[in-house]
């Protein structure tokens, strides 16, 4: 009998400090925080490793994107989009604001056929098979492309582009950032840390071209908490914005305002990237893959809670590691595990690196105001 052939991964996803990785069987593993749920594994357990999440077995998962504190998944087969996570603001789309801890799907995304789904911190668009891109959530920087800074409940064409068909979307926190068919990158929304790429710190709430990449032909775009990372066709991955964990992987932990190219050993080229809220992921084309920023949750992957500037090979899940091949299952039944909680049960301010006193405000300590997060005991 011949041998099967081994797993390796085909595309991975950050969010604020959790990652996930979709593997060639179409399964899905999760990694870093879990308090809210986003590991879907039935828990609010941390991983330092990542893990396998059983209960998306048989649903042959297409794709797999990570929000800041939640994650969504795509069935092709099934065409049935899956959330899990933090449920505030309605971002999972179930029509309500509660935690779920397992996958489950999003009634009213059933049996459209999605090209892509990205999630930023609380909005979301979605990409149609047409070109047609939507927007609904949290919108007060001008993140939805909407015109306005009103926030939307529901999902909203962006007439900006009208008559245009769009191919790859993006969520920051509280930017996003779109490509064209015609190859032309568009970003919008929050731009106080020079995230849109513009050589400023204009925000805008309708999509505004990128001029600084207007010679690259941009294959791949995402977006973390205030950074943002774009692929060329020929494996170049710039960064730019907010770098203080070094989540560009340039090097440094300064913040660059236009974009910067990311370096590899060997000169790999990279094939696919995702970003957290502090942290990047990059998966190359000889199938090994790099992490590099904020550390402090396990979400690089290295068994370890350290930050780093500079691409990092996680070897359990690359061709030069152990191929995917010693990768540990996660434990909880997902008929006993907790599935959701009240958004009413346990509060708590967004935890952040550090408040130096009582007498700081939020805006001084770079904790996102107005949003809450629940406690874990």
């Amino acid at each position: 009998m011949a041998d099967s052939p081994a797993r390796h991964v085909v595309l991975v996803s950050a969010g604020a400090s959790h990652s996930v990785a979709l593997l060639s069987d179409k399964v899905v593993c999760s990694w870093g925080r879990g308090e809210d749920g986003q590991l879907g594994h039935g828990d609010a357990e941390d991983s330092l490793l990542p893990t396998l999440l059983r209960t998306l077995d048989g649903l042959e998962i297409f794709s797999v994107i990570c929000g800041a504190d939640h994650t969504t998944a795509y069935s092709e087969s099934e065409l049935q989009v899956y959330s899990w996570g933090w449920g505030d603001f309605g971002r999972l789309g179930h029509g309500n604001s509660s935690d779920v801890f397992t996958p489950q799907p999003i009634k009213a995304l059933q049996g459209i056929r999605i090209k892509q789904i990205a999630c930023g911190d609380s909005h979301c668009l979605a990409v149609t098979m047409q070109g047609v891109v939507q927007s609904w959530g949290r919108n007060q920087n001008g993140q939805l492309g909407l015109g306005t800074n009103e926030d939307s409940l529901i999902p909203q064409k962006i007439q900006a582009f009208q008559g245009q068909r769009m191919a790859l979307v993006a969520c920051g926190w509280r930017h996003t950032i779109t490509v064209s068919s015609s190859g032309a990158l568009y970003t919008y929304g929050w731009s106080k840390y020079g995230q849109l790429g513009h050589g400023d710190f204009e925000d805008h709430l309708i999509p505004h071209k990128l001029e600084a990449l207007k010679d690259c032909t941009i294959s791949q775009i995402s977006g973390g908490w205030r950074h943002t990372m774009a692929l060329t066709s020929d494996g170049r991955l710039y960064g730019w914005g907010w770098n203080k964990f070094g989540q560009l992987g340039v090097g440094d932990n300064v913040d660059h305002c236009s974009p910067v190219q990311v370096k590899f050993p060997q000169d790999q080229k990279v094939i696919q990237t995702s970003c957290g809220w502090r942290h990047t992921l990059a998966l190359t084309e000889s199938k090994n893959v790099f992490s590099w920023g904020r550390g402090t949750n396990g979400q690089l992957g290295h068994g370890d809670t350290l930050d780093r500037n500079t691409p990092k090979i996680i070897e359990v899940l690359s061709s030069d590691g152990s191929s995917c091949s010693q990768i540990p299952s996660s434990r909880a039944d997902p008929l006993q595990g907790k599935v959701w909680v009240s958004p009413s049960e346990r509060y708590a301010l967004v935890p952040d690196e550090a408040v130096p006193n009582q007498a700081t405000s939020l805006a001084e300590a770079d904790v996102p105001e107005n949003d809450v997060k629940r406690l874990r005991h």
